[in-house]
C-alpha cells in the first residue's frame, strides 16, 4: 500500500518501495460497497466534531483564522492520539456553510457574523490535513435547520430563508425550512451538494434531525404545503414520512451521481419504533421513536439501500429501564444483517462523568463494556463518539480506558 493513508499507519505493502505516494483522489479508488467494506472490518472509529453554537469547535466565535486553524488541527491530532481513524465534521449548522458556498453564506460560528469571510477555508483545509493524518473526513451536514432562534431578520440579508419567506416554519423556539415543499428538498440538496463537488471528502453524514423534535402544546406549522401536497396520503404523518424519504432516496443518487465514491451515512436516533407500537419495533418502552415523532423510517432507509452505513445513537447505559443499550444493539444488528449496509454504534461519551448523569455513567467502565458487547455482534462495524470537547476532556477517564481495552494499535479507515 503506498498511499499516505498507508504511510501514516506504518503500512507498508508488498512491492512497495517504502516510500508514500500521494494519497489518490477519491476519483481512483475502488469505493463500491462490498459486503466487508460494509461491516467495516478494519473498524470505524469515528468522533463527531460539533460546530453548532460553538459546541466543540472553534471554542467561540471570533478567533483568528489562525487560531481557528490550529484549534482545528489540535482535534485531528488527538484523534490520532487516540487511535481514531475518522473525524465527522459539521459543515452547515445552521443552513450556512464553513466552505466558500454558492448557496449560503459563511457559518456565523467561525467570525459571529452570518456571511463574514473568515480568511480561509475550514472544510478544505479539515480535508487535506485529515487525509494527511490518515484518518476519513466526513462532512456533517444538517439538511433544515435555519438558526436557533425565530427572527429572520437576524440572518444575514442574502440569506435564502430571506429571500424566500414562504420557506421556512418557526417551532419551538427555532427556525426550519418546511420538508413539505419540493423546492425546499432541492435547494438544501444543491447546497450540500456543492461540497460533495468541491472536495475530497469520504462522506456525507446527516444526524438525527429530519422534522423537529416534538415541542410540547405546539404544532409545526405545514398546513399550506400540506394542503398543495398532501393530496393522496391517508394523514399528514404518512405524507410527512414521504417527504423525509424523497429527501433521503433523492440525495442518495445524487451523491451517486456527483462522486460514485462517496459515502452517504445517517446517525438516527436510536429508536425506531418500540414492540408495543409495531411487531418489528425494539423491546424498548416510552419515549420518542423515528417513525412515529420525526416523521423517519430509519429502518426502510436500510431495507431500500438507500444508505451506505447506519450510527444508531445509543445514547442510553446497558441495563437501562426502558430503553436498554443491549437490546438496542441487538435490534440494529438485526435489521442490516444481510443488507450491506454498515452499522457504526453512536456511543454517548458526553455522558461519561458527567454532572447529573445516573450511576452507571459514573464508572469509568460504562463505555468499554459497551465496545466489548457490540464486539460480540458480526454487524457491528465500529462506533462514533459524541464528541470531541469531551474526547478532550474524558471527565472521568472512560474514554481512555475504552481506547486502551479495544483500540490498542490505529487501524485503517473501513474504506481506505
Amino acid at each position: 500500500m503506498t498511499t499516505a493513508t498507508g504511510a501514516a499507519f506504518g503500512v507498508v505493502g508488498a512491492g512497495d518501495s517504502g516510500a508514500a505516494a500521494e494519497r489518490p483522489s477519491i476519483r481512483g479508488r475502488d469505493r463500491r460497497r462490498t459486503p466487508e467494506r460494509a461491516a467495516g472490518t478494519a473498524g470505524f472509529r469515528g468522533v463527531w466534531v460539533a460546530t453548532v453554537a460553538n459546541r466543540d469547535w472553534p471554542s467561540r466565535a471570533g478567533l483568528s483564522a489562525a487560531a481557528q486553524r490550529a484549534e482545528l488541527l489540535a482535534h485531528l491530532d488527538r484523534a490520532v492520539r487516540r487511535r481514531l481513524n475518522a473525524v465527522v465534521l459539521q459543515v452547515r449548522p445552521t443552513a450556512d456553510a464553513l466552505w466558500p458556498s454558492p448557496h449560503e453564506p459563511w457559518a456565523q460560528c467561525l467570525t459571529g457574523t452570518q456571511g463574514r469571510d473568515p480568511g480561509w477555508d475550514p472544510l478544505g483545509t479539515a480535508v487535506e490535513e485529515a487525509h494527511a493524518r490518515g484518518l476519513e473526513l466526513h462532512a456533517w451536514f444538517n439538511p433544515y435547520r435555519v438558526a436557533n432562534h425565530t427572527d429572520p431578520s437576524r440572518l444575514t440579508a442574502s440569506h435564502p430563508a430571506r429571500r424566500h419567506a414562504g420557506w421556512t416554519v418557526a417551532y419551538g423556539g427555532k427556525l426550519y425550512y418546511d420538508p413539505g415543499l419540493p423546492e425546499v428538498r432541492r435547494f438544501v440538496q444543491d447546497a450540500m451538494l456543492d461540497a460533495v463537488r468541491r472536495y475530497d471528502i469520504d462522506a456525507v453524514h446527516w444526524d438525527d434531525y429530519f422534522y423537529p423534535y416534538p415541542v410540547a402544546g405546539e404544532s409545526f406549522a405545514d398546513d399550506a404545503s400540506y394542503a398543495r401536497h398532501g393530496g393522496g396520503f391517508r394523514n399528514r404523518a404518512a405524507w410527512r414520512r414521504n417527504n423525509t424519504d424523497l429527501l433521503v432516496s433523492e440525495m442518495s443518487a445524487r451523491i451517486k451521481e456527483v462522486r460514485p465514491g462517496v459515502a452517504f451515512g445517517i446517525s438516527p436516533f436510536g429508536v425506531w419504533r418500540s414492540l408495543a407500537d409495531d411487531p418489528a419495533g425494539s423491546d424498548t418502552r416510552g419515549g420518542l421513536a423515528t417513525y412515529d415523532h420525526l416523521y423517519a423510517d430509519t429502518r426502510k432507509w436500510i431495507r431500500e439501500g438507500w444508505i451506505d452505513h447506519v450510527v444508531p445513537q445509543l445514547y442510553w447505559h446497558i441495563g437501562h429501564p426502558a430503553t436498554d443499550y443491549t437490546t438496542l444493539l441487538d435490534w440494529w444488528s438485526d435489521v442490516v444483517r444481510g443488507t450491506g449496509v454498515g452499522l457504526h454504534i453512536g456511543e454517548a461519551l458526553y455522558k461519561a462523568g458527567a454532572e447529573g448523569q445516573p450511576e452507571e455513567w459514573q464508572d469509568p467502565e460504562e463505555l468499554s463494556r459497551h465496545l466489548a458487547l457490540a464486539a460480540g455482534r458480526p454487524e457491528v462495524g465500529g462506533h462514533c463518539f459524541f464528541a470531541a470537547k469531551e474526547v478532550a476532556e474524558d471527565r472521568n477517564g472512560a474514554f481512555a480506558l475504552a481506547v486502551a481495552d479495544h483500540y490498542p494499535t490505529r487501524v485503517r479507515p473501513p474504506r481506505a
